[in-house]
């Protein structure tokens, strides 16, 4: 269930230490909100100097006010901010809202201070939200201690910014979209983002959580809650994050770690739990927009209505483009819309009224009416010039009009229809802000001006592939304390993947033994070098003993290498080479890449990322997802390859690295995968 944050929403009591009538200080913007309450609970002034704020009587300590105190906002200097915890805490407080800022986001010395404090809060029994942080609001509990005023709604918003709140508002205003919460994460000392979000699960008055977030103190928590709430509650997570870019590169030892960048990692990880990933905030407005209902489409299916081609034909490619489809509608759907429209309309999808509109506006609610109704679509988009008779008379006054009355009465149509059907239905037009749009609005249908805002909006409301969620790390095996290119071999042979026959020598006397124990041909490896093949550390297909003492001869004399690893050569004969990587990325714990592999992976860029451990389930559908995922079904006369052994080599692979915490990197690459079965060709581990 989470902790109790209870006394954070809704505490019996309020103080806020550091009231002030000077505007220029934070404590006068907590105050002022706090005092809007009307009464709902005991809100207590504190200024070290008493006197009056706000007209009121200010306490000089929260001792002196002579009652317990339930939750207590500190916005003090750094240099009393433990003073006025303690006394907090002395004083039964069972919440603190940390303002004051200077500790870890300053360095060791103000995160050992930082750390210090939350400790004694957690003694104490208490929860602190902070510090460095804005405040936080709940219009559900009348609870108001940040410095702005949030429209109330269904939208819980957890963020480490202020100020997008304040944009985020501007943004759902159009679309009547509120807040019932606004926390302000901050340095997330004591509470947590995961904390927030799994409270926010159960809070009954937030219908969606949308997240900021710039650091995930705890990345694979934070998808482990997100799946359990898309399962259990079905509300929907929003994810903006910032950080995902150049800025978060790490030194990378292996491919593994050359393609994977934190920004695959958020990705894959919203992806396996159903949480919407989007990188604006005006891309989060129109993803809350489209799922602030309960309306998901059961298909991938668009009808799109128009009334000019132009903006029908602009549409479908935008829906296309996200993977949306828009298929030509069934025989039965044409015929009732060629009786309800007139001749020269377009009917198969894009359905273009061709000027009908002026002549009827309510051929909109008619044809709305039977898309909804068709079998064949799962979602509608209305793109053009809708609203733009009552815009017009808006705009230019008078009694009223023929066309404007005519949509306003077809827009209250559409709403109705609308109601009575599950499908979504989404709007694009060129006056979204006219009287006619905004009946639609208000009926909950999101009307946008963009027409990429409104196939964005339709694309959150359509299924996503499986969710695989995340599944749990497995309990740590023995560590590994070496991680030579043979270790590490040995120990993934061990797990049950399989490898060619393989010897390590260190001489030509060695060289003969090989020879005599297996034939040929033979591949040549030379040792303890991170890339083998780019230093020249690798003969291929070496015919027989003579060919393979020659390449030992050459390597050695160029490398010096101090041992060597003879392999048999492996057939190659209509087999595709993988890449199996499993990088520990510091907030999500291990992340497993499966893509093609060889020499061509770092070229192609042709993976797929996922949290590992990765079942064989999974790892099928990352397989049958890639770019080049035709050439593993065979093309121009090659088998298929057997993408069942892949997928199981994937699970073995990726769950032996979430067995080893230890393991910073570990890569199969090639993994060749043939006809029947695979084989590992090469591997390599680098230890934290």
């Amino acid at each position: 269930m989470g902790r109790d944050l209870s006394p954070l929403f809704d505490p019996v009591s309020v103080a806020v230490v550091g009231a002030s009538d000077d505007p220029a200080k934070y404590g006068h913007a907590i105050a002022a909100q706090a005092l809007r309450a009307n009464g709902r609970r005991p809100v207590h002034l504190v200024n070290r100097r008493g006197g009056t704020v706000f007209g009121r009587t200010a306490a000089p300590s929260l001792r002196a006010i002579g009652e317990p105190v339930d939750l207590a906002v500190v916005s003090v200097p750094a240099a009393g901010f433990e003073d006025a915890v303690d006394e907090a805490l002395m004083c039964g407080a069972r919440a603190i809202v940390a303002i004051t800022a200077g500790f870890a986001e300053t360095g060791d010395t103000g995160r050992a201070r930082q750390h210090a404090v939350a400790e004694r809060v957690r003694a104490a029994g208490a929860v602190m939200v902070g510090p460095n942080c804005l405040g936080l609001a709940d219009n559900t509990t009348d609870l108001f201690l940040a410095s702005d005023t949030f429209a109330p709604g269904g939208i819980a918003l957890l963020s480490q910014s202020g100020n997008l709140a304040l944009e985020l508002q501007l943004r759902f205003r159009p679309h009547g979209l509120g807040f019932s919460r606004f926390v302000s994460l901050g340095n997330q000392a004591d509470v947590t983002l995961v904390d927030l979000l799994a409270d926010c699960a159960r809070h009954e008055g937030t219908r969606a959580i949308a997240v900021y977030a710039e650091d995930f103190t705890d990345g694979r928590a934070f998808a482990e809650n997100a799946a359990d709430i898309g399962a259990e509650t079905g509300k929907p997570v929003v994810l903006l994050t910032a950080g995902r870019g150049d800025a978060s590169a790490r030194s990378a030892r292996s491919h593994t770690g050359a393609l994977t960048t934190s920004a695959d990692v958020v990705s894959a990880a919203c992806r396996d739990t159903g949480v919407e990933l989007v990188t604006t905030p005006r891309e989060l407005a129109i993803v809350l927009a489209a799922l602030n209902g309960a309306r998901r489409a059961s298909g991938r299916r668009v009808a799109v209505l128009t009334d000019g081609g132009g903006h029908g034909a602009i549409a479908a490619d935008a829906a296309e483009a996200v993977a949306l489809t828009v298929p030509e509608l069934h025989r039965a759907t044409r015929e009732h819309l060629r009786k309800v429209l007139w001749e020269q309309s377009a009917v198969a999808n894009p359905v273009d009224l061709a000027g009908m509109g002026e002549q009827n506006p309510g051929s909109y609610a008619d044809t709305v009416t039977a898309l909804l109704a068709a079998e064949e679509v799962d979602a509608v988009l209305m793109t053009g010039y809708f609203g733009g008779y009552a815009h017009a008379e808006a705009v230019l006054g008078g009694g009223g009009t023929v066309l404007a009355d005519g949509e306003q009465a077809a827009a209250r149509l559409i709403a109705d229809r609308h109601r009575a059907n599950a499908k979504p239905l989404v709007v694009q037009s060129m006056y979204p802000g006219s009287p006619s749009c905004r009946t639609l609005a208000e009926a909950g249908i999101p009307v946008f001006g963009a027409t990429e805002d409104a196939v964005r909006a339709l694309a959150a409301t359509t299924p996503d592939a499986p969710r695989p969620g995340v599944v749990p790390l497995p309990v740590p095996a023995t560590p590994l304390r070496e991680s030579g290119y043979l270790h590490t071999r040995r120990a993934l042979e061990t797990a049950g993947l399989p490898f060619p026959a393989a010897r390590e020598v260190h001489d030509e006397t060695e060289l003969h033994t090989v020879t005599e124990e297996f034939g040929g041909p033979y591949v040549l490896k030379a040792l303890h070098l991170l890339h083998k093949s780019d230093a020249g550390g690798v003969a291929l297909g070496l015919a027989g003993p003579d060919e393979l003492r020659a390449a030992f001869r050459d390597m050695h004399a160029r490398l010096g290498a101090s041992s060597y690893s003879v392999e048999a050569m492996a057939d190659l004969t209509d087999g595709i080479e993988l890449i199996v990587g499993v990088n520990r990325d510091p907030r999500f714990g291990p992340v497993a890449m499966v893509g093609l592999g060889g020499i061509r992976a770092e070229a192609l860029h042709d993976v797929a990322f996922t949290l590992a451990p990765v079942t064989a389930e999974h790892a099928l559908r990352l397989l049958r997802g890639l770019r080049t995922a035709a050439l593993l079904g065979g093309v121009r006369g090659r088998p298929p390859v057997d993408l069942t052994r892949a997928a199981a080599a994937v699970e073995t692979i990726t769950a032996f690295a979430a067995a080893h915490p230890e393991i910073a990197e570990l890569e199969v690459n090639p993994l060749l995968v043939r006809p029947h079965g695979v084989l590992a060709l090469d591997s390599r581990a680098v230890l934290a």
